[in-house]
């Protein structure tokens, strides 16, 4: 996993619940990288899973919360990193119907060896989008902050339902339905 990912959820944790926080989730964890983190390292992905319990287990909120609040987070690092990207999209349903063959392309030329989960669009009309996301990280409500966030971008709402279709949450359905 990148790590752009765990220095922006850090900051995310120091943000909301303090320096001491990030302090205590790093000293529970056993970390191979000892919580020390750069943007364009790569680091396991049970490192994240520990963070998040441990943060979990703190604040009582649950880890899909938590991951929610975190992708609506980070999309104010896409809007500061790449305002390119984001300008070239004029509709929630367009930029979210091309994650996998755009988005995650361009990812892919700054990170060539990231670990991105799939997209893949069912069904698209102007006012809906049927999406399956796909990932062994069942990080899907991750991704759900970060569609709440695009429809908030582009000053539109939409009812989006999630739909497990794997129980573990690494195949997931959403089901957008733009107000």
């Amino acid at each position: 996993m990148k790590g752009i990912v765990f220095t922006e959820f850090l900051d995310l944790v120091e943000d909301k619940f303090g320096l001491e926080m990030v302090d205590y989730i790093i000293t529970k964890s056993d970390l191979e990288s000892e919580g020390v983190y750069t943007a364009i390292g790569t680091y396991s992905f049970s490192e994240m899973l520990q963070l998040l319990k441990h943060l979990s287990a703190r604040t009582e909120l649950s880890i899909d919360k938590l991951l929610l609040v975190y992708g609506e987070h980070f999309f104010s690092v896409l809007e500061t990193s790449y305002p390119g990207l984001l300008a070239s999209y004029k509709d929630p349903i367009e930029m979210i119907s091309s994650i996998e063959n755009h988005i995650h392309v361009e990812v892919r030329k700054i990170y060539p060896d990231a670990e991105l989960p799939t997209f893949t669009v069912v069904d698209r009309s102007e006012k809906m989008l049927i999406i399956d996301y796909t990932s062994s990280r069942a990080m899907h409500h991750f991704g759900l902050g970060l569609m709440n966030k695009t429809f908030e971008h582009f000053d539109s709402t939409a009812d989006i339902v999630l739909e497990k279709i794997k129980p573990d949450g690494t195949e997931v359905r959403f089901v957008i339905h733009k107000n």
